[in-house]
């Protein structure tokens, strides 16, 4: 009997199964509720509950840390717990905020409005003024990217009457002042870029409707999106546009109320920090100018006047090197901080800026292994007094929070977070796997000491967009995985951003096969060591990763025992045509031009699937509000490899937009169900299960 194998390499747009892109459509949600009650019969019950409970207790606990912002005076919070599932919006002062169990003042409570108005909302954003009351507050139903925004007032703690209104639809505001805005959003006619996002920035005076706010910019339709922001810091407030012409590539302009003035003679491929009259400059490629050539990836420091004015005399603030790379930088109360990896160590550097030199120091005070993070804890940069914070914690050790005061020689911690899982024998060891074309490929793993050959292993990665893979601690993973014998691997894939552009660029495009090789290459370092074997390894992905872990079904299904594949992108023939897909094509390719579907049918797996072959179980999980990367990924994927005869699971709930949930309850019992499936595929049966 012949196997129904479509789509194929061979007829990629013959597709039985695009009913299925119908999100909302009858025949579709049949399918999903079918599948949904087979995935929750198997891998659900009493076992399931008591891991999701015990995920939910850990993540509504009382003592976790709150993590702030300041705006004005006060600190900014949005709290969820089990008394408040979709969160209280709160605030207190740093005075407070230092004591063990500081005061709170509700500001608005997300179920409560949510109750009283018959919507699913969460609070997605909060867009606030220095020195008005007045905020947009962007509302989310179910987690999607889409909001509605509104203005809310701080004082009476209520919305504005008749104030500012916006139906949903992707994109958000920066205030120009109390009776105006500056609206990037892809609300009305002609105003979404073929991704979904803002095509324009309108000018929305107070008591206009929309539809008459004048357009002060605008991008092109196959543009990724146009974007503006206020520097408050220069006296004329300076407006700065920016097309967003794909992931990696912009056109930035200044400007003022009445529109862009100037557009800056810049590479495409930079990013960009402006902060008052200062620039920070990093571009993706080499750039020659003025006589002389910068390095991809170097930091240049400038005077925007003295650029503007046609100066091209940089100052070297980051020099690149092979495995040392800058994370991000931003700027604080007129000082530049640099987020550096040196061979995956985090460094942190601050540049100040004079008339005559930028001075350099080393940020003191942190660890250099492990995880470090460190932002403005002001909002608002023209408020900001220098304050940072640093996020501090490694795969054992729960996140402690530091307040880094400028003029303050030690950080000083403000929280600990709790530690929630057992950690008694465990160790943390970095290791190097050998890719197909001999690239080194970093790994992190956590578990017992020694090799057994038979831990049960949960591998990740993620291997995209120029995201760096850091070894967070993990309550989750820690608590059912860890702590029970297992063993985790955290691998830093070319696509990423550890190493730099070099390291990203080697993994997109047609690259992008490199970055799954990687993953696969780490799978089989974990054998050649003796701490595994390859039925023993379960591997989850999502987003990107779900490229990833759809290719180790098709292309390595002999290194793994189980897949859990998570709000995914599948299928690389139509991804443009979904949702945001159109907005990747710098990471992928465009698969309407021949030559670059030339590579992404190397990796778009939806289309590789063949009959007769000997793959892992997998299970593949999406959200029906996920409104970033399309459900119909997923559920296509699942339903031709059911057809074609493979063992292959399937799991949608309602909510959660791109990502697991829309509260601590849903999220862990989506990741209990992806850890049970696992375990239950690698043969690993704990005292608990």
């Amino acid at each position: 009997m012949s196997v129904d194998d479509r789509p194929t390499l061979q007829a990629p747009d013959d597709d039985p199964w695009l009913w299925l892109e119908e999100i909302e459509g009858r025949q579709a949600l049949a399918f999903v509720e079918r599948q949904n009650s087979l995935t929750l019969q198997a891998f659900g019950g009493a076992a399931f509950e008591r891991g999701r409970d015990i995920l939910a207790g850990i993540y509504d606990r009382p003592d976790n840390i709150p993590y702030v912002s300041r705006r004005g005076s006060d600190l900014h919070n949005l709290w969820k717990d089990a008394s408040n599932p979709r969160g209280l919006w709160r605030r207190t002062t740093l005075e407070e905020f230092r004591k063990p169990h500081p005061a709170w003042e509700t500001i608005l409570d997300i179920d409560q409005l949510a109750a009283s108005e018959g919507e699913d909302w969460l609070l997605s954003q909060i867009t606030t003024m220095p020195g008005s009351s007045r905020a947009i507050l962007s509302l989310s139903r179910g987690g999607s990217d889409a909001v509605t925004l509104r203005e809310f007032d701080l004082d009476t703690r209520s919305f504005v009457a008749g104030g500012f209104a916006l139906p949903e639809a992707k994109g958000g505001v920066d205030w120009l002042d109390a009776d105006t805005l500056l609206l990037s959003s892809a609300h009305g006619e002609g105003m979404a870029t073929t991704s979904g996002y803002a095509r324009t920035v309108r000018l929305w005076r107070r008591g206009q409707r929309v539809e008459q706010a004048s357009v002060l910019f605008e991008a092109s339709a196959d543009d990724m999106a146009a974007y503006c922001y206020v520097d408050r810091i220069t006296t004329n407030r300076t407006i700065w546009f920016g097309r967003m012409l794909d992931f990696f590539n912009f056109s930035v302009s200044i400007g003022d109320q009445t529109g862009p003035l100037a557009r800056l003679d810049l590479p495409t491929d930079i990013e960009l920090q402006a902060h008052g009259d200062w620039l920070a400059i990093k571009p993706r490629s080499n750039w020659s100018v003025a006589g002389r050539t910068y390095e991809a990836d170097a930091v240049l420091g400038i005077s925007l006047s003295a650029f503007l004015k046609g100066g091209r005399e940089f100052a070297m603030l980051f020099e690149p090197a092979p495995r040392r790379a800058i994370q991000g930088f931003f700027w604080v109360a007129g000082r530049l901080v640099l987020s550096i990896l040196d061979e995956l160590r985090p460094r942190f550097e601050i540049c100040t800026p004079s008339a005559a030199t930028w001075s350099r120091e080393t940020l003191s005070g942190l660890p250099g292994i492990g995880v470090v993070d460190v932002w403005a804890l002001d909002r608002h940069a023209s408020e900001s007094n220098g304050a940072l914070l640093a996020n501090v914690q490694d795969p054992l050790t729960p996140p402690s929070l530091l307040l880094i005061e400028r003029g303050v020689a030690s950080p000083i911690v403000l929280k600990q977070a709790p530690k929630t899982f057992t950690a008694d024998g465990l160790m943390v060891t970095q290791h190097e796997a050998i890719s197909v074309d001999g690239e080194r490929i970093p790994y992190v793993q956590t578990g017992p000491a020694g090799e057994t050959g038979d831990a049960p292993v949960y591998m990740s990665a993620y291997g995209g967009f120029a995201v760096s893979v850091k070894p967070y601690y993990n309550a989750s993973l820690g608590k059912l995985w860890l702590e029970r014998g297992g063993t985790t691997v955290q691998a830093n894939l070319r696509g990423g951003g550890e190493f730099g552009t070099r390291w990203h660029d080697a993994g997109r495009l047609a690259g992008k096969k490199l970055s799954h090789d990687d993953f696969a290459a780490v799978a089989a370092d974990l054998v050649r060591r003796g701490v595994t074997s390859a039925k023993r390894i379960a591997a989850q992905g999502g987003s990107n990763g779900g490229i990833l872990i759809t290719n180790m079904l098709v292309r390595y299904p002999e290194r793994f025992g189980a897949l859990f594949c998570t709000i995914p992108l599948i299928d690389m023939r139509r991804y443009t045509k979904l949702l945001a897909g159109a907005s990747w094509i710098a990471e992928y390719g465009d698969p309407d031009k021949p030559d670059e579907w030339e590579w992404l049918k190397t990796y778009s797996a939806y289309h590789n699937v063949k009959a007769g072959q000997a793959y892992p179980p997998i299970l593949i999980a999406t959200t029906r509000r996920d409104d970033r990367v399309h459900p119909g990924h997923a559920r296509k994927m699942a339903a031709k490899l059911q057809a074609m005869g493979y063992e292959a699971w399937f799991y949608e709930p309602a909510a959660g937009g791109h990502g697991y949930g829309k509260d601590n309850k849903e999220r862990a019992g989506f990741e209990v169900l992806g850890y049970r499936f696992l375990k239950e595929k690698i043969g690993w049966r704990d005292d608990e299960d």
